[in-house]
Formats: structure tokens, C-alpha cells, sequence
């Protein structure tokens, strides 16, 4: 899943984990704390938080 902070691309998430990388790299202090279903952090396209497969 493509990641974007401020209409930029910052990356391609493999797994959950990945989008509180991108958020902390974006300048969000408790980003390892934000819940991937806040609608404020996390706009899914297709799956949610809950549709990813685990890593091959």
C-alpha cells in the first residue's frame, strides 16, 4: 500500500508497523501509539488495517 504524508509520497507499506514508521517519519511524536483505524491518521483504499497478509 502506497503511503502519503502531505499529498507526498513517502513510501510503500508492507505491513501494519510500516504506516507508524511513515507517521513518525512525518513528524508525529506518539505515531506508535496512533490507532490504524483513526480516521484523522489513516485513509484505507481497498483493505483496512485488519486485510493485510502476513509478509512472505
Amino acid at each position: 500500500m502506497a503511503s502519503t504524508a502531505r499529498a507526498s509520497a513517502i513510501g510503500v507499506a508492507h505491513r501494519p508497523a510500516d504506516n507508524r514508521v511513515f507517521l513518525a517519519a512525518a513528524g508525529l511524536e506518539n505515531a506508535g501509539h496512533v490507532a490504524l483505524t483513526e480516521p484523522d491518521f489513516m485513509e484505507w483504499r481497498g483493505a483496512g488495517p485488519e486485510g493485510w497478509e502476513p509478509s512472505r
